[in-house]
């Protein structure tokens, strides 16, 4: 494509029209944002407690609270004035006839034995849940669990037919296509009755979700020059967190998980506006053969970046040769040493980022606190994050910054837990700090994914190593829930360390700032050797200058 780089130099690979297209182009990330982590929210755990038979007759008839009919109805937990979430006296108040007499139910309680809920919950009435309305709860709250599972394997399966649909019929299609089913599907889980529909409904929106997320960020890039695609990462991460400090103030106005998901949803349909307003990608349409169509962005681009196309523009595309490239295939990340230790690294680097950044979000709705106020705080903590990875990325260098980020979110991790409860503002901003730190290396580990592989394998080597990602947000809600109920703090230990051994081994890999794309397998292989000849030839052009002043002021 060496002569449409040079077409797109012509027409200004970093004007006002890639400001523009970058703007409208990442607005999809706010949405993208209620869907990864709107779960926080819908899928609220609220405080419950065990129906029993004739509980409302004590409202009724004898007047009490719903505070004194727990007292009466349910066994004291094990923290001081706490209640059983999943047991309940073995008492049917409806039987009894004096039931309003507290004499007489102090004595049934003391002859009561204690039984697991029969199937029945009474939850906190402010905020309705899907845990809330379909009882998921006790020995069903590992279903709760699957409303993030089945959206992160859509993610998974999306990544590779998406891939190919936006590579077949062109980014732009696949944008407005995704996006509209993003929305058809976000209605659909407001609508439905049922939990299983439910569940199928968010593996489609996690299809579409996955298709719209990775079409609309290459077709944003392919606009831009490659020196400036970083600016890319960066405003797509700071409108991904304009959506993250927006969503606790819709969940907090939205009481019902319904109203809240309708509201994440119908922005969708305006992004049918698309079809009119954004471009397809020149670079798809020239690789397609569409010159014509290309062209047509191309002097429009230039038109808007007040730039005048060469007169001999028709002669620059058919000069383009057709070359045999060689097909790779899945194998060929493993075939040769420092591709298949590039692929195995960054594999676990992406498993980890999302196992970690999606574990202390999610973790936000377990930790006892208000809710929307920590998870507010946290998103605006997070604002920064992009501004951070442009300005650091270049300057400390791609392994060096995922090294440093990642330990200092270990750390984090692992401190939090040995802090006093009673130092709770110590336990949050350290807290915070680990997770502004994950979302610097997330970033980090994404844009420097597609720089260790060479031109063949970049592609194929992207979508392999990301996929882990999706495979660690399959495992994330499994892994905070389940080891949470063996300690709360449990799961910061793990990410603690799963973080500390992730900054130990992206040390080995190559840093590629400052370094040339490698085009090929060896060029990749022989990195570091290259590495060391640019240094030498830089040592010895700084001696022999050295040499060359001090005779100068001799």
């Amino acid at each position: 494509m060496a002569n449409v780089d040079e077409l797109m130099k012509h027409t200004g690979d970093f004007g006002p029209f890639q400001k523009k297209i970058v703007i409208i182009g990442s607005l999809p990330l706010i949405l993208f944002a209620f869907v990864f982590v709107g779960v926080v929210f819908l899928g609220h755990t609220p405080d419950h407690w065990c129906w029993t038979p004739g509980s409302e007759q004590l409202l009724q008839e004898c007047g009490w609270t719903e505070v004194k009919v727990q007292e009466v109805t349910v066994p004291h937990g094990e923290k001081a004035g706490s209640f059983s979430r999943c047991e309940r006296f073995a008492v049917n108040w409806s039987k009894s006839q004096n039931k309003c007499d507290e004499v007489e139910w102090e004595l049934s309680l003391n002859e009561s034995q204690v039984v697991l809920c029969d199937g029945r919950w009474i939850f906190d009435k402010s905020y309705r849940t899907t845990v809330s309305e379909f009882s998921l709860v006790c020995e069903k709250a590992w279903l709760a669990d699957l409303n993030q599972v089945f959206l992160a394997f859509g993610f998974f399966i999306g990544a590779f037919v998406t891939g190919y649909v936006a590579d077949r019929f062109g980014r732009k299609p696949c944008v407005i296509a995704s996006m509209l089913g993003l929305g058809i599907t976000g209605v659909g889980i407001m609508l439905s009755p049922w939990y299983p529909l439910l569940l199928l409904l968010r593996f489609l929106q996690g299809f579409c979700g996955k298709g719209a997320w990775t079409a609309t960020y290459v077709l944003v890039v392919e606009f831009f020059g490659a020196e400036n695609r970083k600016f890319v990462s960066m405003v797509s991460r700071i409108f991904y967190s304009v959506g993250m400090v927006i969503l606790p103030g819709l969940a907090y106005f939205l009481v019902s998980w319904r109203n809240l998901q309708l509201a994440m949803s119908l922005p969708c349909f305006l992004f049918i506006l698309y079809y009119w307003i954004v471009p397809e990608s020149p670079r798809w349409l020239f690789s397609q053969g569409k010159n014509r169509e290309a062209i047509k962005v191309a002097s429009n681009m230039a038109k808007c970046n007040n730039r005048v196309l060469p007169h001999n523009l028709q002669e620059m595309i058919p000069l383009e040769e057709k070359k045999e490239v060689p097909s790779v295939s899945f194998k060929d990340l493993f075939r040769t040493p420092n591709i298949r230790k590039n692929t195995l690294i960054l594999t676990y680097a992406w498993f980890t980022s999302t196992v970690v950044f999606q574990g202390l979000v999610l973790r936000l709705g377990i930790t006892g606190g208000n809710l929307f106020l920590d998870f507010f705080i946290s998103a605006v903590v997070e604002l920064p994050t992009g501004l951070i990875f442009y300005l650091l990325v270049d300057r400390v260098g791609r392994r060096s910054l995922m090294a440093i980020t990642n330990f200092t979110a270990g750390i984090a991790c692992l401190v939090v837990p040995f802090v006093s409860t009673n130092l709770s503002w110590l336990r949050k901003s350290v807290a915070i700090i680990g997770r502004l730190a994950v979302a610097i290396g997330f970033e980090t580990v994404n844009f420097a994914n597609t720089e260790m592989y060479p031109t063949p394998l970049r592609n194929v080597g992207l979508s392999v190593c990301s996929s882990a990602s999706d495979i660690g947000a399959i495992a994330s809600p499994f892994l905070l829930y389940r080891l949470a109920n063996i300690w709360k703090e449990l799961p910061l230990i793990l990410y603690g360390v799963m973080s500390v051994l992730y900054s130990a081994l992206v040390t080995l890999l190559p840093e590629m700032s400052g370094v040339s794309l490698p085009e090929t397998i060896e060029d990749v292989e022989n990195l570091k050797r290259k590495r060391d000849k640019s240094k030498d030839k830089t040592g010895q052009r700084t001696e022999a200058e050295l040499k060359n002043n001090s005779s100068v002021i001799l």
